[in-house]
């Protein structure tokens, strides 16, 4: 995989739609925090579909993107509270079992969002096809990507406005890695 043709990429397109894509990420924060965290994942899920059409056809992001898959809201919210749930009996037990769901979560279900918003997937198989496209072929690979990613979602976190800029470029770069992973999957009739 070539890893600078994706941050290349991921930041070039950031830097043409800069100003939308830091307007869509203020208010996701925003939405994220006045909801207590409940919209965040459904927003999450809008945010990476926009990136993926910038990535796909350089078309601009808008805000209403955040909300245009408000149909995911429910299994998305029961993921991500079946998430916390196992991270914090895990870390409630020996830290370690914590800290091991953590990194399944982090590098299994990376892609699992825009699995659900691009192929049209359930929880289930978006989660299982997810974990089938980061253990599939070269691991090491996969693990340079999402160390990628979350460096960089590190690096904006570490000052206040940092994150504005820094998440588009983060999700430009793994939607970018998506769009070649993807690539070699094929597509059935039901999901077009």
């Amino acid at each position: 995989m070539d890893f600078k043709k994706h941050l290349v990429l991921a930041w070039e397109m950031t830097l043409r739609f800069i100003v939308p894509l830091v307007l869509m990420t203020l208010v996701m924060f925003l939405a994220s925090f006045l909801t207590l965290g409940i919209l965040a994942p459904v927003m999450m899920a809008g945010y990476m579909h926009a990136v993926l059409l910038v990535i796909r056809v350089g078309r601009e992001p808008k805000i209403g993107d955040l909300f245009s898959f408000m149909g995911l809201f429910l299994p998305l919210l029961a993921f991500t509270v079946l998430a916390v749930l196992a991270v914090s009996l895990g870390l409630a037990l020996l830290v370690l079992p914590g800290l091991a769901v953590i990194v399944g979560l982090a590098v299994g279900a990376v892609y699992m969002p825009p699995l659900m918003t691009d192929r049209g997937l359930g929880l289930i198989d978006a989660l299982m096809e997810s974990m089938r496209m980061s253990f599939k072929n070269n691991i090491g690979e996969h693990l340079v990507v999402v160390l990628i990613f979350w460096a960089i979602q590190a690096i904006g976190g570490s000052f206040a406005i940092g994150a504005l800029f820094t998440t588009p470029i983060a999700v430009m770069f793994l939607m970018s890695v998506y769009e070649e992973r993807i690539s070699a999957v094929p597509v059935s009739p039901n999901q077009i």
